[in-house]
């Protein structure tokens, strides 16, 4: 049995956060014993503890970008005092074989494994190009920091090697498997959400930010797509603090009239029913990420994806197999993969069982569990 301390930088339901709860629910209960440290009460939280999952609120020292002021940097180090007492008191009770730290955000993995000598497996969800200073500084950390680094997908690790070529010695690249749903939710329509019948329903999901691609969908849509059948549906709040992208969207809906073309709902940790409605989903990132989650979960319920050619979401999404890969930031492109689908329902149709088909067969969750047991067994 190794006990595993696993610390993670929130307690929402957004991509990181579904992939921590599989990850740590997955596991062989007979070889692992997973204690996980989360920043604050939330969804997470709820749902690891319904799998009888220890869980403890502790300062998992998340990092962010107001962090280095006089103010914010005293708060830090208080944080690494009060972190580390309260690891110290569970590692006292548990004698942790390893410290498992859930995406780049949070530091507090690394002091503890280096301070008690345990080791240290880091698993990186990000692509992080700028600042600069955190792009340089993070491939540095994990080649001093970390004993193993797990990459959710190729273009992670090249972003990183490329960055601390040293880390090709300690990188092994998982792609992130999520399970089909089985959630018991009664199926929509799309009257339910306000729309009709006829309506063909474009979806993004995901976090109104800078990099999601929000404004170029919009814009793209006021440019071209006016005139079709096409509504959007777009799921998904905005990082608290951040809420003034949420506003640009607002801004631009009413400046180009599409009050009654356009949807948006807070994230809903349930996407079966925004699923139900959808027939094309979108993932239309400006900057590259580093996996592409919600374009998997599309494929798992058969909806083609329109994503930007850029990123992890290459590896998931077969251009012209189970949609397409549009030149980011670019209307045109972008409008004519979505009109391909908009005016043509077979080729929905099929696109969506091939996705279904392709993510199956490479992005099965016992495929992830299994590659992950391994790295912890190791």
């Amino acid at each position: 049995m190794k006990n595993i301390l696993v610390i993670h930088q929130a307690a929402e339901m957004y991509g990181s956060d579904r992939m921590l709860y599989l990850t740590v629910t997955g596991l062989d209960k007979s070889k692992f014993f997973p204690v996980v440290i989360l920043p604050q009460e939330g969804p997470l939280k709820t749902e690891l503890e319904k799998q009888e999952i220890k869980v403890v609120v502790a300062p998992v020292l998340k990092v962010y970008r107001s962090m280095f002021t006089p103010k914010n940097l005293n708060r830090f180090f208080k944080d690494i005092k009060k972190g580390v007492s309260i690891l110290d008191k569970l590692n006292k009770q548990y004698k942790f074989d390893i410290v498992y730290s859930n995406t780049l955000a949070v530091l507090l993995g690394m002091v503890y494994a280096r301070k008690r000598k345990i080791k240290h497996v880091w698993h990186v969800h990000e692509i992080i190009v700028h600042p600069k200073i955190f792009a340089e500084a993070y491939p540095k950390l994990l080649a001093k920091r970390a004993d193993v680094v797990i990459c959710n997908s190729r273009a992670t690790e090249s972003n990183l090697i490329k960055r601390q070529p040293s880390l090709g010695k300690k990188t092994v690249v998982v792609h992130n498997g999520p399970a089909v749903s089985k959630s018991q939710t009664e199926a929509a329509t799309k009257a339910d959400f306000g729309f009709s019948e006829e309506d063909i329903i474009i979806t993004l999901v995901g976090r109104i930010s800078r990099l999601k691609g929000h404004k170029w969908l919009l814009n793209t849509f006021s440019n071209y797509l006016q005139q079709t059948r096409a509504k959007l549906l777009l799921v998904g709040s905005p990082v608290p603090g951040q809420e003034f992208y949420e506003d640009e969207v607002y801004e631009i809906v009413q400046a180009e009239g599409l009050e009654n073309k356009v949807t948006v709902l807070p994230f809903t940790k349930s996407l079966k029913q925004v699923w139900n409605v959808t027939d094309i989903a979108v993932m239309p990132s400006t900057e590259a990420e580093s996996f592409g989650l919600v374009a998997l979960e599309a494929m798992l319920v058969k909806k083609p994806v329109v994503a930007s050619n850029h990123g992890g979401v290459t590896e998931i999404v077969v251009n012209n197999e189970t949609g397409f890969l549009v030149e980011p930031s670019n209307e045109s492109d972008f409008a004519q993969a979505l009109l391909k689908l908009i005016n043509n329902e077979d080729l929905r149709n099929q696109f969506g069982e091939n996705g279904y088909e392709r993510a199956l067969s490479e992005f099965s969750p016992e495929k992830y569990i299994a590659n992950i047991s391994r790295i912890l067994q190791g």
